[in-house]
């Protein structure tokens, strides 16, 4: 089902030109080829045409995000905007050389390209970030400037614009030179074969004890790292990505540097559980942490945060956290039981799917911002796209675009970037936020060793694997 041509992105794009005339295709109606009132594929010159706006037509905002979104897949920004200014300057010509009534229709042709150029810079600024793109951006606002030099109105909407965009592209380059402080997994922790961790030792617990209070600060955090996220972020996945090896994006690093950074919370916040859990030194406590865990990750998922909720559930499905059989012996499992429940795997995370529509739905309907928090599982949401793209083809079989695809893609990205902008509502606590994103986690190999010094091995396969430890460590002191 294609995503129908209404102007359905008005929170994100300001308003437009009103008055939406389906132009007259005559012979060329098999260029683009329509279904229910949609394009479905066309070749690129008509699908751009089809952007470009005239006296007496102006696109849907839903076509202008899904070709501007999807054209970098064929044709670099500054070669779009070039085509776009070719053939801005043939109507003006055209109207320029008309009848007098044509002739005062000019301003109303140059409102609607300013409109497109206004709307095209406040959603993918990015586009413009290369002296290619700004001269070409330059060289058509220098054209449709004279449709109306008398007052001046349009030299002051374009400067206005001009100073928007680079504002918007001064931020998202400040943004690229801060480079994310990864966490480190700790790796010599040779000491735990000789000591046991103080039992003062600060711990989360010791840091927010309220499982609902952790998930609304889990919550802020996800909501900074997606806000730094943008569409051609996400296109990445379409025109650069080649394998779906740990769900790393490939390409121009600069552009999925924001992928990578989102993945890599999703990692952290995972280690962080498992270290949390695996480091406590008594078994009563450790019971404890996973039950808080539990209840962290269900106040997620009422919350609508499910990216935290699958990370913790991760850190807790860890072979050294769920080898610990005595201690989830004494954990009352039914709410786990649930949570998994929730993210079964299973049909392709149906039930999951099921949780997120819902959400989806009730953030549509919602008064206030609790209530409109949808947070999906980012890599789910990475491989949706990632396959959407790999099942259908870019073109058919007749040279022309699948728009169809794109149309699907597009609908996928747009619901994301309308999650995206929710204002978080919880109040920020710097103390458990800084804890969450800077407490010392443990690699795999010391989390193992945390484990079998908690419960020690079961089996031969966990004797060996306990015993290769001690001897590298022992080698490393």
């Amino acid at each position: 089902e294609t995503m129908p041509q209404t102007p359905i992105f008005s929170n994100m794009l300001g308003s437009s030109c009103s008055g939406q005339v389906q132009p007259d295709m005559g012979e060329r109606c098999v260029d683009p080829v329509y279904q229910d009132g949609n394009i479905v594929s066309g070749s690129l010159e008509a699908l751009i045409e089809r952007l470009v706006p005239t006296m007496d037509y102006y696109p849907d905002r839903t076509y202008i995000f899904t070709f501007l979104l999807s054209s970098r897949v064929f044709i670099h920004p500054h070669e779009l905007l070039a085509k776009v200014g070719q053939i801005c300057i043939k109507q003006k010509q055209q109207l320029e050389t008309g009848t007098e009534a044509e002739k005062a229709k000019l301003k109303s042709f140059a409102a609607k390209i300013i409109q497109l150029l206004k709307e095209w810079t406040e959603t993918f600024p990015y586009d413009f970030q290369d002296e290619k793109s700004m001269k070409e951006l330059k060289e058509i606002a220098h054209r449709i400037t004279q449709c109306d030099e008398e007052n001046g109105t349009v030299k002051k909407i374009i400067s206005q614009m001009t100073q928007n965009l680079l504002m918007a592209l001064s931020t998202r380059s400040q943004y690229q030179e801060i480079k994310e402080k990864f966490r480190q997994p700790a790796t010599d922790k040779s000491t735990i074969l000789k000591t046991k961790p103080q039992s003062t030792q600060k711990d989360i617990l010791s840091v927010c004890c309220d499982p609902l209070i952790l998930a609304q600060q889990l919550t802020h955090i996800e909501l900074e790292r997606v806000s730094n996220i943008y569409p051609e972020d996400l296109m990445q996945i379409v025109s650069h990505m080649d394998s779906l090896d740990n769900h790393k994006c490939r390409g121009d690093v600069t552009k999925t540097y924001n992928l990578e950074a989102y993945d890599n919370w999703f990692n952290c916040l995972s280690m962080l559980v498992a270290t949390e859990i695996c480091r406590v030194v008594k078994k009563k406590q450790r019971t404890r942490m996973v039950e808080f865990f539990i209840d962290v990750a269900r106040e997620c998922f009422n919350i609508g945060n499910f990216n935290s909720m699958m990370a913790i559930i991760s850190g807790m499905n860890l072979s050294p956290v769920a080898r610990l059989k005595k201690t989830w012996s004494k954990v009352k499992t039914a709410k786990f039981d649930v949570l998994e429940h929730h993210m079964d795997p299973s049909s392709n995370f149906c039930n999951y799917r099921t949780a997120l529509q819902g959400a989806a739905q009730r953030s549509q309907t919602a008064n206030s911002n609790r209530e409109k928090i949808v947070i999906p599982v980012f890599n789910l949401f990475i491989k949706d796209i990632y396959f959407l793209h790999k099942i259908h083809m870019n073109r058919l079989p007749n040279g022309q675009i699948n728009f169809k695809k794109f149309w699907e893609i597009s609908r996928q990205i747009h619901d994301f970037m309308t999650w995206k902008q929710v204002e978080c509502p919880f109040e920020k606590d710097k103390k458990i936020q800084s804890y969450l994103l800077t407490a010392p986690i443990y690699s795999e190999e010391a989390l193992f060793i945390a484990s079998f010094e908690s419960e020690g091995p079961e089996n031969h396969m966990e004797k060996d694997s306990w015993k290769t430890l001690r001897t590298t460590l022992l080698n490393r002191a």
